[in-house]
């Protein structure tokens, strides 16, 4: 047992390690929106990404470590493994988006490109609002109505994704189609992910109501 987990309750740092986790999911759509807005310095900012990345592995390594050393915990085990996991999924769905842009150098992002990432960056602030208060559980109507927003937003970014593809088939040039098309999904896929999220805190509020 390390010494954070020695000085502070255990049911207390597993809601810690969740929130600074989310933490990490928010500075990474952060890092993501300002690439897509601002994409002159490609290397430089998904490198940054990938960083962040790699910080979220590390809160995923832990969480999995005290989860194996842990019978009793604060909610269900299952469902703790569940949500850094979907969340973990979060940013590696935003890493590959940022590394495709990088790879194919698409220096004009177009405006639906920003728009998606848009309604992901409110997806994951209502994520992170929602991993903070799990441990204030007697709010549970403001968790769930976050979820519910979450599952909103991604029903946006369905709509968003589906017209911005059918229009690309307008373009002249098929490898900036397949290229576009590509990131796209990946970041549609950054929005499942986080509803994904909102479905296991549901779960996690329903089950300790």
């Amino acid at each position: 047992m390390g010494f954070k987990e020695w000085i502070i309750p255990q049911e207390k740092y597993f809601f810690l390690l969740l929130s600074r986790q989310s933490d990490i999911v928010l500075k990474c759509v952060q890092a993501l929106s300002d690439l897509v807005r601002d994409p002159r310095d490609l290397a430089a900012k998904s490198m940054a990404i990938k960083e962040i990345e790699s910080e979220g592995d590390g809160i995923v390594h832990e969480v999995v470590e005290l989860l194996n050393k842990t019978f009793v915990t604060p909610i269900d085990h299952d469902d703790l493994s569940k949500l850094t996991q979907r969340m973990d999924d979060v940013i590696d769905y935003m890493d590959a988006s940022a590394v495709r842009i990088r790879s194919y150098e698409i220096r004009e992002i177009p405006v639906t490109m920003i728009d998606l990432v848009d309604v992901l960056m409110k997806q994951v602030e209502e994520l992170h609002a929602a991993i903070h208060g799990l441990s204030h559980m007697h709010k549970s109507n403001d968790l769930l109505e976050r979820c519910v927003e979450i599952n909103r937003l991604e029903n946006v970014a369905d709509d968003i994704t589906h017209s911005a593809v059918a229009g690309l088939f307008k373009l002249d040039d098929i490898k900036m189609i397949i290229k576009l098309k590509e990131i796209y999904e990946l970041l549609e896929e950054a929005t499942d992910h986080c509803e994904d999220v909102a479905d296991v805190v549901k779960d996690v509020v329903i089950k300790n109501a």
